[in-house]
């Protein structure tokens, strides 16, 4: 990407937060993204190179109804760093439009890149869950970001695209319910294979924290096992919950109900293909086998309750 696709006031911005002296030598789009504007910098100063990755809150609806977008993410990343996990570090953030027409936050590069097809499928979903546990160790009290479903429950109908309208039906009973017992911690809300990193067949990065927040622990591996069962089909996303709970033994907080308040925030639906997993190389999804998977995956939890 050339650096006049950037504004000038956004790459002054940027220089001045760096240091004096520094440059943006070049910028490219980020893939991936698909509710903000990511851009990969190379930046210098004093002779170092500097790798940054600049967040621009480009969706106008997102800001609506959240405006604090750019200090929540920015809390976020510094919390997330107690945690000892390889997550970028802040650099500057602007909630206002006032630098970058937009809020905007700048953060650290990470190495890696997403991979979809990795060539060790069990080594590949035991990092992404190891790295649950020391994130949701952190600190859970006095945050003021908490985590709510993306719909009202009240407001759900039984879709009409679904060849198993009984499934949906008893999902939303069952979540018009009572939660479980739980104690809140941070959680990264978000979690799931395009937003982790490898490099060299190691996890070397989690990204993307602006929806970060307390909430059930759970939230993040059945986010993360309705997006495998997505991309995969139900076999991953059960994969995946069967190293959380050896990895966690007796101490396992799952509990299925997590997994039908994930799964209840696709609708009203139909379900799709996410963009990215294209982009990072799940060339056979189509729409009408997300719209399957769905109502597979939904079958299975259903069926451990």
């Amino acid at each position: 990407m050339a650096l006049h696709e950037l504004s000038s006031a956004t790459l002054g911005w940027v220089a001045r937060s760096i240091g004096p002296g520094s440059t943006v030598e070049k910028s490219r789009p980020l893939g991936g993204a698909t509710s903000s504007s990511l851009y990969a910098l190379d930046c210098q100063v004093g002779g170092k190179g500097i790798p940054l990755v600049l967040r621009l809150f480009t969706n106008a609806d997102w800001l609506a109804e959240e405006p604090d977008l750019a200090t929540h993410e920015a809390s976020n990343l510094v919390k997330v760093r107690g945690a000892g996990l390889p997550t970028p570090e802040l650099v500057a953030f602007d909630p206002s439009p006032a630098s970058c027409g937009v809020p905007a936050i700048l953060m650290t590069r990470l190495p890696g890149s997403v991979n979809l097809l990795p060539t060790d499928f069990h080594a590949w979903l035991t990092q992404q869950a190891e790295v649950l546990f020391p994130l949701h160790a952190l600190e859970g009290t006095h945050y003021p970001w908490h985590y709510a479903p993306y719909n009202r429950v009240q407001d759900l109908r039984v879709p009409g695209w679904s060849g198993r309208p009984d499934l949906w039906e008893k999902a939303i009973e069952i979540v018009s319910g009572p939660w479980p017992a739980h104690t809140p911690c941070f959680i990264h809300r978000d979690y799931h294979p395009v937003n982790v990193l490898f490099k060299n067949g190691r996890l070397s990065g989690i990204v993307d924290w602006p929806n970060a927040c307390l909430g059930p622990a759970c939230i993040d591996l059945s986010w993360s096992r309705a997006n495998l069962a997505g991309m995969y089909g139900v076999p991953a996303a059960d994969h995946l919950l069967q190293i959380y709970n050896s990895l966690a033994g007796p101490a396992s907080d799952y509990d299925p109900f997590w997994d039908l308040m994930v799964i209840i925030e696709a609708l009203p639906g139909p379900p799709s293909v996410y963009p990215p997993h294209l982009d990072f190389g799940l060339r056979d999804l189509n729409d009408a086998l997300a719209l399957q998977r769905s109502d597979d995956y939904l079958a299975s939890v259903l069926a451990n309750i």
